[in-house]
């Protein structure tokens, strides 16, 4: 974290509320990616040639990227390439749409540098993102879309809400991500089950042709109801694994369990998940070998924690949570770190 952030956080962010701060902090990234102000502040961000990965036949500048949840309606795409991440997962989108789950519903964890949010999936719509996609100058950043379901829609319905979604962005994304394991829409996650998860994944597939299909899976699975989803997604034919979401434990936290408890529910993000997200990514890669691309997501916070999962198995690397407290130098730092660590 940069002094000078430091300085924000602890005397304006910190005392914001945090969603009221997410979205000051996305208008100032929005405003950087502005055709003058991205002009000088991407040399200071751009990964080194030498981080370059190819994966779902894509080229992606740098293996770090910026997980889902951050950009919903797919606003800040050029100022976070701007940045530094190589690529920017946008949404999670629903086809129509929603407000999410009534607020308060974003709650910072200092001391763990830590999230529970319960956002619920609030988004303006598939067509708004793609639209949104679409009139981004920054034509190289890799872009994927995070697609859900709307809360109205009936689990025996889901299939037609994820396929909707993808047919209203296939023209504009990168790569799509079914997304059955927020905790925060309720029911979403026992659509991870082989009955219900199928048929959303062929849907997604077909209405999608030729876009690279990812699932996320949550990192509450056992280990082998991992390995199910996994061979599932190798049966499929989908191009990889997102591994992992939120988490619903509250498990070995140093903010007080009084504290937690006011919070409430929803799923809990950043540096907690370390040791899990690292147990995911290493199942996932014993099941699925060489077959799939594998993003792993959860507690990263530096280029030595993304050196370890890329050498892990992992193929890419995301990250969210340690963005608000480390701050907009963050991408930038872990690319320049990655490129030490490779000589």
């Amino acid at each position: 974290m940069s002094a000078a952030y430091r300085l924000l956080f602890r005397h304006v962010l910190s005392k914001m509320d945090p969603e009221r701060a997410h979205a000051f902090a996305s208008g100032v990234i929005r405003a950087l990616g502005r055709r003058g102000p991205a002009a000088l502040i991407s040399p200071f961000g751009a990964p080194a040639e030498s981080l370059a990965v190819e994966a779902m036949g894509l080229r992606f500048a740098s293996p770090f990227g910026l997980a889902a949840g951050f950009d919903k309606n797919a606003e800040d795409i050029d100022g976070l390439a701007a940045l530094g991440f190589g690529h920017v997962e946008v949404g999670t989108v629903t086809p129509r749409p929603q407000p999410g789950n009534p607020g308060p519903r974003l709650f910072r964890l200092v001391a763990d540098g830590a999230l529970i949010n319960r956002m619920g999936f609030n988004n303006r719509g598939a067509e708004l993102a793609a639209a949104n996609i679409a009139a981004r100058r920054n034509r190289s950043v890799i872009v994927g879309v995070n697609i859900g379901k709307n809360k109205t829609t009936e689990a025996d319905d889901a299939h037609l809400d994820y396929a909707a979604a993808a047919t209203a962005v296939k023209d504009v994304a990168d790569y799509l991500v079914v997304n059955v394991s927020s905790p925060n829409t309720p029911g979403l996650r026992s659509l991870q089950s082989l009955e219900s998860l199928t048929p959303i994944l062929r849907a997604a597939r077909d209405a999608a042709p030729g876009v690279p299909l990812l699932v996320k899976i949550a990192p509450d699975l056992d280990d082998d109801e991992i390995r199910e989803v996994t061979q599932l997604a190798i049966d499929e034919g989908l191009a990889g694994i997102i591994a992992a979401n939120t988490t619903i434990s509250r498990t070995g936290l140093r903010t007080s369990a009084r504290v937690v408890e006011a919070f409430g529910a929803g799923g809990l993000s950043g540096r907690p998940l370390t040791e899990r997200s690292r147990e995911v990514l290493r199942v996932v890669k014993e099941t699925s070998g060489d077959r799939l691309c594998i993003i792993s997501v959860g507690g990263v916070t530096d280029a030595a924690e993304a050196r370890r999962r890329l050498d892990a198995g992992a193929t890419l690397v995301q990250g969210y949570t340690e963005f608000l407290y480390s701050g907009p130098t963050w991408a930038a730092s872990i690319n320049r770190g990655l490129a030490r660590l490779a000589r």
